[in-house]
């Protein structure tokens, strides 16, 4: 039974705070100039002194390390329209939301929004509250799955840009799925237990050891063994994922995320619309799944056009 969805509760009223913030880099020197301090305190980055302890200037480093990266796709959108629409998928405490919101969004005073999908309610009301208490008011949290949130009604028909990080396995899918779904411009992903594919390797093992054996190319001993099953599956599911964002027009970039240093969940995909030709990546996808025997997982994969088809839809 689908789950009805439900709007985010009315935060309670909480009393206003002082916001002191990091005006130098000699006071706070693992802060970024202008970073609420108050902010980090109640994310338990910092501790209530305003110190950092070695996990959470880790988790910070990671965070500002993405910021990076997603602050120079803020500013190409603004260049084109005022108002940015980000969407974070699986966005747990909304260290990353948070963080954006404070650093980018706050000052900006032009409809800007970051929406927060996570599945655990106590989560969605505890980022809302905290919302509230420090006036951000382009920020909302629903509690809704990846899959649910593509069809639903509170979130607008066309999003900027999407981040999903440490998705768990299908809900990084079901996030490509939303971005293109909503046409976003760019696409941010740091991808997590890839299983799906590995699954579909091991239940068709057998075969594949057989007709490798008929062709001669030895291509199924890079999944004959378990082990290799699971991370040949992680890397090829990544590969999938890069094909189907290109045969959808995007460019995409693969590199490591520096900083992630106790996740071995380090690759970070960006993706950026820009129109492109679809028809060979579209091919050399198709091909992919059918030299690997993963046919089965064409909907998961899907392209936009899947022969010569040369029509293309501009966002």
């Amino acid at each position: 039974m689908k789950r009805a969805e439900r709007a985010p509760k009315a935060a309670k009223a909480l009393p206003a705070v002082a916001i002191p913030v990091a005006t130098t880099t000699e006071q706070h020197p693992d802060i970024r100039p202008g970073q609420s301090i108050a902010l980090l305190q109640e994310l338990h980055i910092l501790t209530r002194d305003g110190k950092l302890n070695q996990d959470s200037r880790r988790k910070l480093k990671q965070v500002y390390h993405l910021v990076q990266f997603i602050e120079p796709l803020l500013e190409q959108v603004l260049q084109d329209h005022a108002g940015v629409t980000l969407v974070d998928h699986g966005a747990g405490k909304s260290y990353l939301g948070f963080i954006l919101y404070d650093l980018l969004f706050k000052n900006l005073q032009n409809g800007s929004h970051i929406y927060g999908i996570e599945t655990r309610d106590e989560l969605v009301q505890k980022s809302q509250e905290l919302a509230t208490r420090f006036a951000f008011p382009g920020m909302s949290f629903l509690n809704l799955s990846v899959a649910a949130s593509t069809g639903s009604t509170l979130l607008p028909q066309q999003i900027d840009v999407v981040t999903a990080l440490h998705a768990c396995n299908t809900a990084t899918d079901d996030a490509i799925h939303f971005a293109l779904t909503k046409r976003a411009r760019f696409i941010v992903l740091v991808p997590c237990c890839q299983a799906e594919v590995a699954s579909v390797l091991t239940k068709n093992k057998r075969q594949a050891l057989k007709n490798n054996a008929l062709i001669g190319n030895g291509l199924a001993e890079l999944w004959r063994h378990p082990l290799h099953t699971r991370e040949f599956g992680s890397q090829i599911t990544n590969v999938l994922r890069c094909l189907q964002l290109e045969a959808h027009g995007y460019q995409v970039s693969v590199t490591e995320l520096v900083g992630w240093e106790h996740s071995m969940k380090n690759e970070l995909i960006v993706a950026s619309y820009k129109n492109l030709p679809r028809q060979r990546p579209s091919e050399r996808l198709q091909q992919m799944l059918q030299t690997l025997g993963l046919e089965e997982m064409g909907q998961r994969f899907f392209s936009e056009q899947l022969a010569g088809a040369t029509a293309e839809v501009a966002i």
